[in-house]
């Protein structure tokens, strides 16, 4: 690891001008590349104190053993240098977008004497017409098929032309008309350039106009009576627009643009864009990132379009670029856009009407890249195996954690605490075996205690199922609870793990599964306090063969217990991504359960307490008298006129509304106005399972945990 300090530049040498950097290792390799407004400004940052600087960025200054710049005369220069240096060095430490695959393009080579319509990937060529792209080639090969109908070009390779030429016998494409059969002179190369230049017309958004001519023509050749020529133009037409249908109308004013979407979490982000030519979706493509780097939205968008447009020039740029964020600064990307176009291109984020909207469905893909990545990740044997490793090596373990429970407490402003513990085995969550907790030891908000005291919980559990067996069975599923179809665990028991539904109870002694399998490694959403929270549990139990560490979400640190610094795995590591996923998991799984429980408190009743009276007389009781006020005032006899409620149950109901004690006036949080008196906090005015307001803090997504 190398020292900063050794290679930082003397001060007074670093100019104060725009310029390139380059930071190279101690094999002179380029391993990052920035641009800078003020290279002075922006190298010094890098020279601070270590403590002071982002992980990743510590990582590469550390990593370094040189810095040196080029002055440029502009923040345009830097961006067109910038971009050359990182495609040329490949920097380790950049953002760096890489398909999977070439994206195939609709391809028309105009720059031949015999233009050819056919698929192409790479780069772009001299004189070739480009549609596109596309995200599979089987989608142009379907446009070209109608499209060669109505515009029969050559689609054929130089040796078939060559050959059909030497024989004089045109391909199967010439006999059944889908080829004007150039090769045999059918029809000559003015003419078969003129049929190829309507198809890149049409293929370029203008297809009104070509469609107005033939409907004219098919007019006129019904009104001479060529009945046949007048059907051969109909089914032609019928073509055009089964071939338009492909591509929707987005944008009703024709628009020429590019929307780019970004979807991103604090290892990847997604990229998704959209070419949208005359108002239609022409095509699609996208890129998975890893963030190697420290990065901003905008810094991310930046990127993106050097990718998109850095080899591009003329029409291929777009008059308009959406994004969701603006580089900062703008000018300089805007003005490097039009230089590319050679005619001026906007650049903005779209705030209203149509072009927004269509930015949304570019996120959701965005978005859903994102997660569909994430999943293949996962999936992967070989990955999960790696991460494994990762995970024991970076923690000291004698071997690869097969089993890692997660835990994380959850609550709003210090009401329903409440816990979660999610199971993954061989990198693959085990949902059967989830678990959530309430909190009861104590009330208020304190996650360190309630850290220590599921741990304590879980694990009291597990040394009392080893006391009784003294052995586990394999393949039992201790204690388990049946997990609906999200996962959701339902009902606790007096220790407050899921109680198990009968259909897991066993046939002999009607006894749960035991919940007695061990983690080889439990992991804790947080840092320090919460780490030594979960290992002085296990301590006080004499528990001394499982592993613990904690995540820490905003510098993705891995703490350990007694450590008074972290682990900081590498941001590519396979091992950190599978344990910033583990406590992603536990977060989904804490936080649905409180929601739930204050959604069932805010719906509470005193008439849930009544043995036996279930959702459905429950509301037919409400909506007979119209508010819980009105009902506690009603006599025995009143409760009986409504359907379904006999007299005993009817007395049951008067004792337990006589025993709840009225709450206060309910209020209209938004207004602070006292509601209307004959409405009652906790009553089901509106549809069932609607909750009323109490008056209790409003539900704020950033107070929540």
């Amino acid at each position: 690891m190398a020292d900063p300090s050794s290679y930082r530049p003397r001060p007074g040498e670093i100019p104060d001008s725009p310029g390139v950097y380059r930071f190279r290792d101690e094999h002179r390799r380029v391993i990052y590349v920035g641009k800078a407004k003020s290279l002075r400004q922006r190298l010094a940052n890098y020279f601070q104190d270590l403590a002071g600087l982002h992980p990743r960025t510590r990582s590469m200054v550390t990593t370094a053993a040189s810095v040196e710049w080029t002055v440029v005369s502009t923040e345009v220069e830097a961006l067109q240098l910038e971009y050359s240096w990182i495609k040329e060095y490949d920097p380790r430490f950049n953002v760096k977008y890489r398909d999977d695959k070439s994206y195939p393009y609709l391809a028309v080579t105009m720059n031949e004497e015999y233009p050819r319509v056919q698929v192409m990937r790479g780069h772009k060529k001299k004189g070739v017409r480009y549609f596109g792209p596309y995200a599979h080639a089987w989608a142009i090969r379907d446009t070209v098929d109608l499209m060669l109908r109505v515009f029969p070009v050559r689609t054929c390779s130089a040796g078939v032309f060559k050959n059909a030429a030497r024989t004089g016998r045109p391909c199967l494409l010439g006999y059944i008309g889908k080829c004007s059969a150039p090769c045999v002179e059918r029809i000559s190369a003015e003419d078969h350039r003129e049929l190829a230049e309507e198809f890149c017309d049409f293929m370029a958004g203008r297809t009104g106009t070509y469609l107005r001519r033939l409907e004219r023509q098919m007019a006129q050749a019904a009104e001479d009576m060529e009945y046949e020529r007048a059907a051969r133009l109909r089914d032609d037409i019928g073509v055009l627009k089964k071939a338009m249908e492909k591509n929707a109308v987005v944008l009703a004013d024709a628009t020429d643009a590019d929307l780019i979407a970004v979807a991103e979490d604090e290892l990847e982000a997604a990229v998704q864009i959209f070419h949208v030519r005359g108002g239609r979706v022409r095509g699609q493509r996208g890129w998975v990132t890893d963030k190697v780097e420290e990065i901003t939205t905008g810094a991310l968008v930046e990127h993106a379009l050097q990718q998109l447009y850095g080899e591009e020039t003329g029409d291929a740029v777009p008059r308009e670029v959406l994004v969701p964020a603006l580089p900062d600064p703008v000018e300089p990307v805007q003005e490097w856009l039009t230089g590319r176009r050679g005619a001026n291109v906007s650049l903005r984020v779209p705030q209203r009407g149509d072009k927004k909207a269509l930015m949304e469905t570019v996120q959701r893909n965005a978005q859903q890249a994102l997660v569909l990545h994430k999943t293949k990740r996962a999936s992967d044997l070989t990955t999960r195996s790696r991460a494994l490793e990762e995970i024991s090596d970076a923690l000291g373990l004698d071997s690869a954690p097969l089993r890692i429970e997660c835990y994380d407490i959850s609550h709003l402003q210090g009401d329903d605490v409440v816990a979660s513990m999610v199971v993954f085995e061989d990198g693959l969550a085990r949902k059967s075996e989830y678990r959530r907790f309430q909190i009861k030891g104590f009330a208020g908000q304190d996650d360190v205690r309630s850290m220590h005291e599921v741990i304590t919980r879980r694990f009291r559990r597990y040394l009392a199922e080893k006391e009784r067996t003294g052995e586990w069975a394999d393949g039992e599923e201790p204690g388990a609870a049946e997990a609906g179809p999200d996962g959701t665990v339902t009902g606790t028991d007096g220790a407050g793990l899921a109680e198990p539904p009968a259909s897991t109870l066993t046939e002999d002694d009607g006894r749960p599964k035991r919940f007695a399998y061990p983690p080889q490694l439990v992991v804790v959403d947080g840092g320090a306090p919460q780490v030594a929270a979960a290992q002085r549990a296990l301590d006080e139990l004499g528990i001394d063969d499982i592993a613990v560490c904690g995540l820490a979400k905003r510098l993705e640190e891995v703490w350990l217990p007694g450590d008074d610094d972290p682990v900081v795995l590498p941001r590519t590591s396979e091992g950190l991504y599978l344990l910033q996923r583990i406590r992603d998991e536990a977060h989904r799984f804490a936080i649905t359960y409180q929601r739930a429980k204050r959604a069932k408190r805010f719906r509470s009743s005193p008439l849930d307490d009544v043995p036996g009276l279930g959702d459905t007389r429950k509301q037919a009781l409400i909506k007979h008298f119209g508010s819980l006020k009105r009902l506690r005032s009603a006599t025995i006899e009143q409760i009986c006129d409504v359907p379904g409620i006999g007299r005993k149950t009817a007395e049951v109901i008067v004792a337990a509304l006589a025993q709840a004690v009225p709450g206060g006036p309910a209020v209209n949080t938004a207004t602070g106005e006292i509601m209307d008196d004959t409405e009652e906090p906790g009553q089901q005015t509106g549809s069932p399972g609607e909750p009323v307001s109490t008056g209790a803090p409003d539900e704020r997504r950033g107070q929540e945990r």
